[in-house]
């Protein structure tokens, strides 16, 4: 049946209207067809996190029942958690899709880099990252970003022109009126490609338990050793924690983003399904990256920085 709105207008009825999770989807769909289409050597940044697992996803889906025509990337600190590079690893062999790795800890060994006092490694992935870039000619990079997790990724477009040296410059950010996207570059620059940039972090949730994508067991709750510092449950490891004076305890903990062990909280919860996940999301007055990222909180335009320094 179809129905005539007030306008005069034809159009489905109400129950034939795809949900906010297709749209998101469709919308995902089209940005990595676009960027195939218009891009020679792309990329997906992969880090066996949920953004990246399902972006793999949507991916498959978008080119299906070809294979995914690009390979990933992952930038290794040498500080990632065990059960996320195992489940990287398991995800790579699954798919059949090529992974490039990229390590902090060479460029520590070499000299290029020089480990930080504090401890963490995440700010040390740009070097590696746009070396990557420059050997393997990498034209754009699919990454999973999301303009929910932080003001400075608001202010991303869906295709971002990075310069010669991987700097982002805002002022150089281009209309995409229409979903038209410029994938338009010079020698030597490349563009960032965000597929999940209108997804929401419950979004992302809701959408892995519709499609019953699989995670890392640290996204559930579990017993972990971990330690308090500056408001936020660390994991005691090699990386330098604890500190003098900062005591390890077993709690119960799950993490809601995942990135470097120095610099990424958890935070106690006892959800062990994704619908109590979703709920408890749904009920946080927090970002993921706001309640669990250390390295978001070393200035109010930390971030930002960072990207202009060539950080994704």
């Amino acid at each position: 049946m179809t129905v005539v709105d007030t306008a005069g207008a034809l159009r489905p009825p109400r129950s034939a209207l795809p949900g906010h999770l297709d749209a998101l989807e469709s919308e995902a769909v089209h940005i990595f067809r676009e960027a195939a289409a218009q891009f020679e050597h792309p990329v997906l940044l992969f880090s066996g996190g949920k953004d990246s697992i399902v972006m793999l996803h949507i991916a498959a889906k978008a080119f299906w029942p070809a294979k995914i025509p690009f390979g990933l990337l992952h930038v290794d600190t040498g500080h990632n958690f065990p059960e996320v590079l195992e489940f990287r690893d398991r995800a790579v062999a699954r798919t059949g899709v090529r992974l490039d790795v990229a390590r902090v800890q060479d460029y520590i060994d070499d000299g290029r880099l020089r480990e930080r006092p504090d401890g963490t490694r995440n700010p040390l992935q740009t070097v590696p990252l746009l070396d990557a870039v420059s050997t393997h000619r990498f034209d754009a990079l699919f990454g999973g970003g999301r303009r929910d997790e932080e003001k400075a990724r608001a202010k991303e477009r869906v295709f971002s022109l990075r310069d010669e040296f991987g700097q982002w410059d805002p002022r150089r950010q281009r209309p995409e009126l229409w979903s038209l996207y410029n994938g338009r570059h010079s020698p030597g620059e490349h563009v960032r490609v965000f597929p999940l940039s209108n997804f929401t972090e419950l979004d992302v949730w809701q959408y892995i338990e519709r499609e019953r994508i699989e995670l890392p067991s640290i996204y559930f709750a579990h017993e972990r050793e971990v330690f308090l510092r500056g408001g936020m449950w660390l994991t005691a490891g090699a990386w330098g924690g604890p500190a003098q004076g900062e005591t390890v305890q077993t709690r119960r903990v799950r993490y809601r983003t995942v990135g470097d062990m120095s610099c990424t909280g958890a935070v106690e919860s006892g959800a062990v399904t994704l619908q109590e996940i979703i709920a408890e999301i749904a009920a946080s007055t927090l970002t993921e990256r706001g309640a669990t990222r250390a390295d978001d909180k070393l200035s109010e335009a930390a971030m930002e920085d960072r990207k202009r320094e060539g950080y994704f």
